[in-house]
């Protein structure tokens, strides 16, 4: 196994290599050959229709700066263009990118994303989630989950990117989530927002910013914060945060930035519920004490260095530390996570229009893990006890220790070639090197096993090519085939639960996944923008828990259980009527509608309770989105959109739990659902403007969300309304 991984290696050096050798042989090139090219690179890069015309509305740059994405599918939603989003409403974030499952629960904190039923949504832990480039996991490779969101108010733009997102990005399967930060207003040297929203449950929001230009310097601030009573008994929250941008351009060359982030959550947990109880009442509590707390601070230090028209360094320093603590039970548990990574890629224009980008990442996390039992009914985030359980039985004593950690690495490079009948290639390589460590010293008192001390090195070289081709009036085709995969986490290599020793029985492999992409993406008219495709994604060596056969419950492992095959059509269309008219029009009347099908199934399984032919959990044959937007330049952006998804089971056997009308069933497959959404932006004045929306237009009664044996519904119909002012 380790001599194919040197070889692979060796051939990813090779290929790095000769994309090194090819721009070092087009500088070698005569001068009269050089002087012979000099017209025809200027006059690719003047056709460059993807640099400036309304693609770029609906898709990132084809070379945008060090990161190539031509021959891989993405979508980007432009957030000034959608009326504000309040409440952390994600389906209207999301309304305009298709494909992307969002599992929805009613607290904040956790966010549940999805995409083509390669993984359960709980947590985004099969989806990378980055805010300007850089990861918003607990911890990215030993603990891949999602406990806090930026406010839409934040944000400038969400970009999608499938297939080669791995190769890019790295770690999880496809696709990655990328949020980009709002940048500070270049024409002024002061200028502010402030916005308060008021609605049902209790809702009070509040988000402030300044930002403004400076000679060389810019900056941004904002504070916010919102608090909410909740549908549910003991479901009420409170979210505060801030963020802090500071910029520095000496010169059109050069630019650093400093940036911080901060987020605290403080949300009740109602707990799940059966389909019997959610029936007779979806607002039942089986909780009313559970608590969950999530503190995070990011500060990342950000360079870019243009050498010239050809050469360009961007490079990503970051560090930061998370706490997410929770009670239940009267047990108390912490999860702190400190860690830090560093990022640097190079880009480099050669010849006719062809770009090399290569670069590094390094990243490294300390996360220890603890749980206190303390025999109280409601306990602080914050009680501490140091003496270890003696017994199951015991109270006011430490459960579980585990000091954890991660280190990764990375190398990667990426070309594309352009050719001047429209051709352009791809190729792409990157080696990934994850290491993850348990020691152990505290162990559940109900547990028999030895401590968890484990060690594990996985080396995974990646591969991908691109093709397309550039026809007609701004249209292209593309493909991509790229390679990706999960890495082992925390729980897969040493269950802090369970009761199996740690060890060679407890090692499975890196999940692998190798996608397919094909489609035909343009803008061929004015107003109309439409992107369709085929896809096939290959899972291999999923990675579940499992009991072991003859032994007591409890005695589980994580171990690879079987591959999963992924296929099916996903397509966007997007019409605006008022810039068919006029290109140059102030005021849009646009339609959208995206749909997803799919057709996902189990191709092996050594899971007793999995059949060949079951479909994976969470992957519903249908996923579509509809929308009307109509917005004119500080006047008023007014939307309505609706989701609808099939149904889908929840579980890989493809069965429920309990039988019918037992207090404890729950059907196999979550029942398919439509939920419809408003919101509205308008400027009474200049400079002043009311807001208003209806979520969940229809009232509809659904569950989304299925995780630990019970189910959360989704929230009901809820209004907001509120003004905002600018200057």
């Amino acid at each position: 196994m380790k001599a194919i991984a040197i070889r692979q290696g060796a051939l990813a050096l090779a290929i790095i290599t000769s994309f090194s050798a090819g721009a070092r042989a087009e500088d070698a090139a005569p001068a009269d050959a050089e002087q012979a090219a000099e017209l025809p690179k200027i006059q690719v890069r003047d056709r460059a229709y993807w640099e400036s015309r309304p693609k770029l509305q609906h898709l990132m740059r084809e070379v945008d700066g060090p990161l190539i994405t031509v021959t891989k599918k993405t979508s980007i939603t432009k957030v000034d263009n959608i009326p504000t989003v309040i409440d952390n409403n994600l389906r209207e974030l999301f309304a305009q990118t298709p494909g992307l499952f969002y599992s929805e629960q009613q607290t904040p904190g956790q966010v549940n994303l999805s995409y083509r039923g390669t993984g359960n949504p709980q947590e985004s832990e099969f989806v990378t989630v980055l805010l300007d480039g850089i990861p918003l996991m607990s911890d990215w490779i030993g603990y891949p989950t999602i406990y806090t969101f930026p406010l839409p108010q934040t944000l400038a733009e969400v970009q999608l990117i499938r297939g080669g997102s791995s190769l890019l990005y790295g770690p999880e399967p496809p696709p990655v989530v990328n949020l980009i930060s709002k940048k500070p207003v270049k024409d002024r040297e002061f200028a502010g927002y402030t916005e308060n929203v008021v609605g049902s449950n209790g809702l009070f929001a509040t988000f402030n910013q300044v930002s403004g230009t400076k000679g060389a310097w810019e900056y941004l601030a904002d504070v916010h914060y919102r608090t909410n009573d909740g549908q549910r008994k003991n479901g009420d929250s409170k979210l505060k945060g801030a963020d802090l941008h500071v910029g520095y351009r000496p010169s059109e060359e050069s630019y650093t930035a400093l940036d911080f982030h901060m987020y605290s959550v403080n949300t009740g947990d109602p707990g799940r519920m059966s389909y019997t109880q959610f029936v007779a009442d979806e607002d039942f509590s089986p909780s009313l004490v559970n608590r969950v707390w999530t503190d995070r601070y990011v500060l990342s230090l950000t360079h870019k260095q243009d050498f010239d028209e050809d050469n360009q360094l961007v490079g990503k320093l970051w560090g930061g530390y998370q706490d997410n603590a929770s009670r239940s039970n009267g047990m108390v548990q912490d999860d702190q996570f400190r860690f830090g990574g560093v990022d640097a890629r190079f880009l480099h224009r050669w010849g006719r229009g062809n770009a090399l980008t290569f670069g590094t990442t390094v990243y490294h996390s300390d996360a220890p893990f603890r749980q206190w039992t303390t025999g109280m009914t409601a306990p602080d985030r914050y009680v501490r006890f140091g003496r270890p359980c003696v017994n199951a039985a015991d109270k006011a004593c430490e459960r579980l220790r585990q000091e954890r950690s991660t280190d990764y690495a990375s190398v990667f490079a990426e070309n594309v070639f352009r050719f001047s009948n429209g051709w352009h290639f791809v190729p792409s390589v990157r080696i990934d090197r994850e290491n993850v460590d348990i020691d152990e010293s505290v162990r559940p008192p109900n547990l028999t096993r030895g401590l968890v001390k484990r060690d594990v090195t996985h080396t995974v070289p990646l591969f991908g090519l691109g093709a397309g081709n550039d026809f007609g009036h701004e249209n292209e085709t593309y493909f991509n085939v790229s390679q990706g995969w999960r890495p082992v986490r925390y729980f897969d290599i040493g269950s802090p639960f369970g009761n199996t020793a740690a060890g060679s029985i407890n090692n499975p492999d890196p999940t692998k996944v190798l996608s397919f992409e094909a489609g035909v993406h343009g803008t061929p008219r004015d107003g109309l923008f439409y992107d369709v495709s085929l896809f096939q994604v290959n899972v291999k060596d999923r990675i579940e828990a499992q009991q072991i056969p003859d032994l007591p419950p409890g005695n589980t492992i994580n171990t690879n259980t079987g591959d999963t095959r992924h296929r099916g059509f996903e397509g966007q269309v997007s019409y605006d009527f008022l810039a068919a008219q006029d290109p140059q029009s102030k005021q849009h009347l646009a339609v959208f509608a995206n749909l997803s099908l799919l057709d996902a199934e189990f191709t092996a399984t050594h899971n007793p309770a999995v059949k060949v032919g079951n479909k994976p959990a969470f992957s519903p044959k249908t996923l579509a989105r509809v929308g009307v937007t109509w917005r004119e330049d500080e006047h008023y952006k007014l939307a309505l959109s609706a989701v609808s998804v099939a149904s889908q089971y929840y579980q890989d056997s493809n069965v429920g739990a309990g039988t019918p009308g037992a207090a404890n069933y729950i059907p196999a497959k979550v029942p398919s659902y439509t939920v419809a959404d408003f919101s509205a932006d308008w400027w009474v004045i200049p400079h002043v403007r009311v807001l208003g929306g209806v979520s969940n237009l229809m009232d509809r009664k659904y569950y989304a969300r299925v995780f630990g044996g019970g189910l959360e519904p989704g929230l009901g119909r809820t209004f907001y309304a509120g003004a905002s002012y600018e200057f």
